[in-house]
């Protein structure tokens, strides 16, 4: 059996007692979601894809790649400055992109999956 919290009674009392009640609510609703680190980005291959197919990030941000295929995947950067060995299923290649620029990637298997990271200050 849950009790509802009586706003006419107590300290606060009417109003300010249900103000009270519904800050401490959204204070600890807020504390409990979950953000996503902005501290290693991560795209998910699945489905023949990228996800996200761009992102944008700061210089010296690591960026993830995790193969969500039953098919191996490679990451080869457009310009040759990355590239990671064949992927199976739930392996994961990380780079982390030191100076501004665009970089565009693809997997060698499949030529038609292609992204880009986007490195701006």
């Amino acid at each position: 059996m849950t009790t509802s919290p009586n706003y006419n009674a107590g300290a606060h009392g009417g109003l300010a007692g249900l103000l009270t009640f519904v800050l401490a609510t959204l204070s600890g609703l807020a504390g409990a979601v979950e953000t996503p680190s902005i501290d290693t980005p991560s795209i998910e291959i699945t489905k023949f894809a990228f996800a996200p197919k761009e992102i944008t990030v700061v210089p010296g941000t690591k960026v993830t790649w995790t193969n969500r295929d039953e098919t191996p995947h490679t990451i080869s950067a457009a310009d040759k400055t990355f590239l990671s060995k064949a992927m199976d299923t739930d392996d994961r290649y990380e780079y982390t992109f030191a100076s501004e620029g665009d970089f565009s990637y693809f997997c060698t298997l499949h030529p038609f999956m292609t992204g880009i990271v986007h490195v701006r200050k």
